[in-house]
């Protein structure tokens, strides 16, 4: 079999190729060359011209990637680094959707322009496309209207309404494209209730992001099924005698990790961090692995959870109730006076926690409250050691420069109908910090320590910056009078020296955000390329199994170290398996944080529909051609257009992050203090409108 790569290399050194003379050249038979460049053909990777050469396909003018489409019915192909993105006019979208993937060919007057302009020629993702909308019927005929702008209205025939009223929000599937002037045509699968009605606007941006709570009746029966026993004990370190609490939230029901700390004869301490051993029940290849490998992750929406997996696993057998027996894996850490791990293992346990504690509890007895003490006097002194020992793990973990971005994070309270009734910063104590720290220890030493095995594995990753970001980083830093060091490979200490510097000022929050966006996302990879975010060499997801699938897999590689079955056949299923569970899983990753940050924008745009006319204090948190941004207390934002301003002509500054007014010369950058007014929300789109006040 010929190398595709190397048919490519030598399509492109010489833009057209004859296939006879390319086969030639590599020594291969002509037929079994030409049977590979029509597979290549297929993937629109080459082109073949009329005299039968072939040539890249982007030599001719093709191109292969997601269509971005956009409010006003236009869209962008987002194409390789190092090229402008296609524009793509409403009539030149071939009825394709947000998301899909196409082939668009340039128009031949933009091919040698900055501005690229094309049309797609065709949609290679296949039908159906599921989309969220409302019923719109006159005289008979029905239509869905989109919650994504982007999407055309839908027809639907008579025979597939599912009797779905007027006004009530469904899911639809489109099974056939626009074309011809005609609309696209669809049929209704789910009515989700009536638009208005309590929750029904969080179920429709679930079903928008592909998110269901119910899960398939194969997994439904498994997860009834199963259950503990004496036998599932066996072979296991039993730490029930053990003083082992959770700390959660108040209204968490998945408890995946608790801690433990003791005492050793030598004067350091064991630091223990047992989590739930989901591996032992959800085996890999069942409905309920698969359904969570689909899944990927617990997807958090203000008022409920789309679980990975069914309550009976994630709020029962799988849970660390307190009282109860439950099985874990324990990573049991030696920590000295300085903070250093000096000596590591991980152990198949039972455990039974002593107390289920809350974050707001924990931080109360931290701070001296008497109640708190009393209730809890067995462990108000394990509690205070725990803390110490946070604080020197984060500075040790500190001084290798490790980033913590003081970003405020947002918290909704809800009325009893779903509307938001408070918008508020959500606050993090010493107890969150503490858990954080432990939590990040146990991850590093895993990885740590299986990079050192020298299997595969899979790790969490956050790659160094791309230079060029950096170099805008340190010109927007230059307008607040603070030097970066350095561009090329440069240190986390820099920006942690960065973020030090702004503490406790009024550009902190504007500075944390805009460097925060200049680094990459962190993703999951089977290659222990380091963590930049946390400084570290290596570094996994172990301690959170009922909401991730990563951790899930983590512990079935770490189990069957344990248990021997690390063998070479089970090293070549993990070598066959780990790079599509790491980008399956990244990729959910990047839907669920999406769709939780589009609910946020839903109830932020709702809650500030009944505060219009009023007046607050914001910060200048972004700029661009089109308008300003600003971002209240509560960490709400809304934008300013600037076609709105009608005291003067403000033209936008890139490099300078701000926009300067023609006449005036009033200038308005990141970071600056203004009071705004508020004009709109628009609920729908999540959108906020500001003036200045």
């Amino acid at each position: 079999m010929i190398e595709k790569e190397r048919i490519l290399q030598m399509i492109g050194d010489r833009i057209y190729a004859d296939p006879k003379m390319m086969a030639q050249d590599l020594e291969v038979p002509e037929e079994e060359l030409r049977e590979e460049l029509g597979a290549l053909e297929k993937e629109n990777e080459v082109a073949k011209t009329k005299s039968g050469k072939y040539a890249l396909a982007s030599t001719m003018g093709l191109f292969k990637g997601v269509l971005d489409c956009k409010q006003g019915g236009f869209a962008f192909l987002r194409t390789p680094e190092g090229m402008d993105d296609i524009f793509v006019a409403p009539s030149h979208k071939g009825g394709a959707f947000s998301g899909e993937e196409v082939l668009v060919k340039l128009s031949k007057h933009q091919q040698e322009g900055k501005h690229l302009e094309g049309k797609v020629i065709k949609v290679l993702s296949p039908l159906p496309v599921e989309t969220v909308g409302t019923v719109q019927a006159k005289n008979g005929t029905v239509f869905v209207v989109s919650d994504d702008s982007a999407i055309d209205d839908i027809y639907v025939p008579k025979s597939k309404t599912m009797k779905a009223k007027n006004g009530q929000k469904v899911v639809i599937s489109v099974t056939r494209r626009a074309q011809n002037g005609k609309s696209p045509e669809g049929k209704i699968t789910e009515i989700l209730g009536r638009a208005g009605d309590a929750g029904i606007d969080i179920l429709a941006y679930a079903r928008r992001f592909g998110l269901v709570s119910d899960f398939p009746e194969d997994c439904a029966q498994q997860a009834r099924e199963l259950t503990g026993g004496e036998k599932d004990l066996k072979n296991r370190l039993d730490l029930r005698d053990e003083m082992i609490v959770t700390i959660d939230g108040d209204d968490a029901k998945d408890l995946d990790d608790a801690v433990s700390l003791r005492l050793l004869d030598n004067g350091n301490y064991e630091l223990g961090v047992h989590i739930a051993d989901v591996s032992h029940y959800v085996r890999e290849g069942t409905p309920l692995d698969r359904e969570a490998l689909r899944r990927g992750t617990s997807v958090y929406l203000v008022d409920r959870v789309v679980p990975m997996l069914p309550k009976e696993l994630s709020n029962d057998l799988c849970s660390l109730n307190a009282g109860e027996d439950k099985l874990t894996l324990s990573c049991l850490m030696e920590v000295n006076a300085r903070g250093d791990i000096v000596s590591q293992r991980i152990e198949n346990s039972v455990i039974r926690s002593r107390h289920r504690l809350t974050y707001n509890g924990v931080n109360r007895l931290l701070a001296g409250d008497a109640q708190e003490n009393e209730a809890y006097a067995d462990i108000a002194g394990m509690l205070r050691s725990m803390n110490s020992i946070a604080k020197t793990l984060r500075e040790r973990r500190f001084e290798k420069g490790s980033i913590d971005f003081n970003i405020d994070e947002a918290e909704i309270i809800l009325g009893d109908n779903g509307v938001p009734v408070d918008v508020r910063v959500r606050k993090r104590g010493d107890a969150e910090k503490l858990i954080e720290e432990f939590m990040l220890r146990a991850n590093i030493t895993v990885a740590e320590l299986y990079h050192y095995m020298d299997i595969p594995f899979l790790y969490r990753i956050h790659e160094q910056p791309d230079a060029d970001r950096m170099k805008e980083l340190a010109i927007f830093l230059g307008n607040f009078g603070i030097h970066l060091k350095g561009f090329q490979n440069i240190h986390p200490h820099a920006i942690q020296d960065v973020l030090e510097k702004v503490a406790g000022t009024t550009e902190e929050t504007i500075v944390n955000t805009v460097t925060l966006r200049a680094l990459k996302k962190a993703r999951y990879a089977t290659e222990p390329v380091s963590h930049f975010g946390l400084a570290a060499d290596q570094y996994c997801h172990f301690t959170s199994p009922i909401r991730r699938y990563p951790d899930l897999q983590v512990h079935r590689i770490i189990k069957a170290t344990i248990e021997g079955r690390m063998n070479e056949g089970y090293i070549r299923h993990l070598c066959s398996i780990l790079p599509e569970v790491a980008q399956h899983t990244s990729a959910r990753e990047r839907n669920a944080i999406e769709a939780e940050r589009a609910v946020t924008n839903l109830k932020m745009a709702e809650y500030m529909k009944e505060h219009v006319g009023e007046v607050y204090e914001a910060v200048v948190s972004g700029v661009t051609r089109f308008g300003i941004f600003a971002e209240l207390k509560n960490t709400i934002e809304g934008m300013i257009p600037l076609a709105r301003l009608d005291d003067d002509y403000y033209e936008y500054y890139e490099k300078e992050y701000c926009v300067i007014g023609e006449h005036t010369k009033k200038r308005i950058t990141l970071g600056d203090k203004i009071s705004i007014k508020v004009v709109s929300a628009d609920v729908a789109l999540g959108k906020i409108e500001f003036t200045f006040a």
